[in-house]
């Protein structure tokens, strides 16, 4: 009889876990909040296109190669690592400050849109072509990791791609690009959480696309972000910038690639309204750490006003002294649940040398590494950590020997970001049970 006894009591115990772990699923399936990712700089695509009446160019082959009123892919297109579409491509990509109206704009006769908002067919891929497909994946891995977890496109994941040319500018000066942007992230956050049943939704972001999301949560009300926002999760996050951008500035940067001469492009890159936002923060780089050194000068993080005019780009000291500036000297927390993803043990430029006075910026220079993701410097990506000591809501997960963009296909970076987000949602689960 006490065996039996025992016999019917391991049953009900299997039955009552069977039923508990059915419950389980079911609970996780609908409690799971939903996703909204936002890319970093150069993450998504963009597309173009030209007015024959007002698109002017001083090269015959810019203005044949493509077609006029018709919308073409700028980034990322494989013809542009070649010239002379190299030189189109920068071209058309470069933007110009209005001194007069105090904000940025496309070229004059070029006109650029942002695909796939809302979806993250955009930013999976740079490139969808078959042949493209694979070397230009971006955020194709941490999507299939999400719908694996049983995210549905759509439904309760979401894509919000932008125009990374532009940035944004601090309080009481314009940003008509970058401030629609901000917008409609924000409306597809109230949309994906109301079509979710009210739930709150997790950001996941990626580079640059983290300073857009705190630049978000802090311009809106503490009763909006609790309201929509869950948790925000941020990849490689350069906060305080990063060396890597001074480099870009004064000699271009060609991203590794062998066939693009980076003076090419230096123009384009420096008439980035983002890239000004990249530059190492004065406020974290601070006035004694040597960023670059030539012969006649050296220069820290407080003397970028004197570096950007003295590598020739003196139309960039007021954009950046007036408009970024502001947005670097202090992070302030949101107040919700932040989780900073961040790879480490990747060597990444700490200090450049220009040792021969006659090349000037024109040639690259010697490069002393430092510790970081092999783009950001570890210094830029633990500054919330640093900044915020108090700041109970926050958690820093180190993921070594992962670089900046390794961290959106690293097995084990991927295998952490879907734990974090796995618990975000269990603690719903622990709620409601």
């Amino acid at each position: 009889m006490p065996s039996l006894m025992k016999l019917v009591t391991v049953v009900v115990v299997m039955v009552s876990s069977m039923a508990m772990m059915m419950c389980t699923c079911q609970a996780r399936t609908d409690n799971r909040h939903p996703v909204i990712l936002v890319p970093g700089s150069g993450g998504n695509q963009l597309e173009a296109k030209l007015s024959k009446d007002y698109y002017k160019t001083s090269s015959l082959a810019c203005r044949f190669l493509t077609p006029a009123h018709r919308w073409f892919r700028l980034w990322f297109d494989l013809k542009v690592l070649v010239q002379p579409f190299t030189e189109c491509f920068a071209e058309r990509m470069t933007l110009y400050y209005d001194p007069v109206k105090d904000d940025y704009r496309n070229a004059h006769g070029v006109e650029t849109r942002v695909p796939y908002f809302g979806s993250t067919e955009g930013l999976q891929y740079l490139n969808p072509n078959l042949i493209l497909r694979d070397i230009t994946a971006y955020m194709a891995p941490l999507v299939e990791s999400l719908e694996r977890q049983g995210y549905v496109e759509g439904q309760d994941l979401f894509g919000a791609p932008y125009d990374f040319r532009y940035g944004l500018a601090g309080e009481g000066r314009p940003s008509a690009v970058g401030t629609k942007y901000l917008q409609q992230l924000k409306e597809l956050i109230e949309k994906a959480s109301k079509s979710n049943d009210g739930k709150p939704v997790i950001i996941l972001s990626h580079s640059l696309g983290g300073l857009f999301v705190l630049q978000l949560l802090n311009r809106n009300p503490v009763s909006w972000r609790q309201k929509f926002v869950k948790h925000f999760i941020a990849l490689s996050a350069p906060w305080g910038g990063t060396v890597q951008e001074m480099l870009t500035f004064a000699s271009g940067y060609s991203l590794g690639v062998p066939l693009v001469n980076p003076l090419l492009v230096r123009a384009e890159q420096r008439s980035s309204e983002s890239n000004l936002w990249l530059l190492p923060s004065p406020k974290l780089f601070g006035r004694k750490l040597p960023l670059v050194i030539t012969p006649n000068k050296t220069y820290t993080a407080s003397d970028m006003p004197q570096f950007l005019d003295d590598i020739g780009f003196s139309e960039g000291v007021f954009p950046y002294t007036n408009r970024i500036l502001p947005l670097t000297e202090s992070l302030v927390s949101p107040g919700l649940p932040i989780t900073c993803v961040v790879g480490t043990g990747i060597k990444t430029a700490e200090t450049l040398f220009y040792a021969n006075n006659k090349d000037g910026f024109d040639k690259q220079p010697e490069i002393v590494y430092g510790d970081g993701d092999g783009t950001v410097n570890l210094l830029s990506l633990l500054r919330l950590e640093s900044e915020w000591p108090k700041e109970k809501s926050l958690k820093v997960i180190r993921v070594t020997n992962v670089s900046h963009t390794d961290v959106l296909k690293d097995p084990i970076a991927l295998g952490k970001i879907m734990d974090e987000i796995t618990m975000i949602n269990l603690n719903v689960l622990s709620s409601v049970l």
